[in-house]
């Protein structure tokens, strides 16, 4: 998603612009002020996300921002909006569910492991197949600590690619038999279209393992393992059918949490507006003393001059003290005329306000 837009960013104008040939028109979108902070919010948190609750969109938005500030271009105001995201995510995160219940395959397999296991770093898990499904697979297996993981796969090399990453063991399908005893998690998912993992070949793994269980989770459409072995006592078959209902399950979950979230939200969005109307406010005030320190500053050291050539102190006194005068009230009576001539009331009444003036009619 875009980032909030700084001064320097295109106008959606610019975005249509012939030079561009239209062909990003339709990716993108400009939010502006608040909007733009909401829209940051809500991505950091994962409400924006097309898989709810992603935990790897809060890492990009962090790279996305650290990247800018090494490039320059991180101005206080979207620093602090960066260090405010990342605490409202981790608030989030903390008070609700949108982080929790796997949305992937990939992922539920390895949390169904979890329930089994009390511990998977004591654990032994086997993947069938190389492909991109078992690489998200092995990923997740390997920061839950596995003991040992092994792929299998019908090409020896391709496995070995993707066991290199992982510090796992590479085996051809012809080593599974061997393998399977040691398992206590198998993971299959290739594109074969007869099923890899018979009945039979199961049945002699458990006897070996002494009826230990194992759990074995089919990704693969057709089956990479015949529907039989669920019979078989010590066996947990779960099929991308089982874990799809256990994903549907974990989205109208997150989706409640989602609601949750929205709550905290839109109470960090009223503080953040609040403060940043209280910064603006701060930097107005200093700006608007910065300026009168600075004319002080100018016409006292004119007096100064005329003191040190000798000039009479109250005429120099009296001088300081109406170009003084001149100078603070030239701005403001320029703008309160001009207010006047365009019917600005809320200008005047706010000079009102400022000043502590009263009506003519009250004097």
């Amino acid at each position: 998603s875009p980032e909030p837009r700084n001064i320097d960013s295109p106008e959606p104008s610019e975005v249509n612009s012939p030079e561009l040939g239209g062909q990003l028109a339709g990716s993108i979108y400009v939010k502006v002020d608040q909007e733009a902070v909401h829209h940051a919010l809500r991505v950091a948190c994962g409400l924006d996300s097309m898989v709810m609750g992603e935990p790897q969109i809060l890492g990009q938005f962090k790279e996305c921002f650290d990247t800018a500030n090494r490039c320059g271009t991180l101005g206080a105001e979207l620093h602090h909006l960066a260090q405010n995201a990342f605490r409202i995510a981790k608030r989030v995160r903390t008070e609700t569910a949108i982080g929790e219940n796997s949305l992937s395959l990939a992922a539920t397999s390895v949390s169904l492991a979890e329930r089994l296991f009390s511990d998977l770093s004591a654990c032994r898990a086997l993947l069938i197949g190389a492909g991109e499904t078992s690489a998200l697979v092995a990923k997740h297996l390997a920061s839950r600590d596995i003991s040992h993981l092994a792929i299998a796969n019908r090409s020896l090399g391709r496995a070995a690619q993707l066991a290199a990453q992982f510090n796992a063991e590479a085996l051809d399908l012809q080593s599974i038999p061997m393998a399977l005893p040691k398992a206590d998690l198998v993971i299959a998912s290739t594109a074969a279209q007869l099923p890899i993992l018979g009945k039979g070949l199961v049945e002699r793994a458990i006897k070996q393992r002494k009826h230990r269980p194992i759990l074995m989770v089919d990704l693969a459409v057709p089956r990479d393992i015949e529907p039989e072995v669920a019979e078989l006592a010590d066996i947990y078959l779960y099929t991308v059918d089982d874990l799809q209902q256990i994903v549907t399950d974990n989205l109208k979950e997150r989706t409640q949490a989602a609601q949750a979230a929205e709550v905290i939200l839109a109470e960090e969005l009223a503080t953040y507006q609040s403060h940043s109307m209280v910064r603006v406010a701060s930097n107005t005030v200093s700006q608007f003393r910065d300026l009168h320190h600075q004319l002080k500053d100018k016409e006292l050291a004119k007096a100064l001059k005329r003191l040190e050539k000798g000039d009479q102190p109250a005429a120099v006194l009296e001088a300081l003290a109406n170009q003084l005068l001149n100078k603070w009230m030239h701005s403001p009576s320029v703008a309160l005329r001009e207010a006047t001539r365009q019917g600005d009331q809320a200008l005047l009444e706010a000079a009102k306000q400022l000043y502590s003036l009263g009506d003519e009619q009250d004097e």
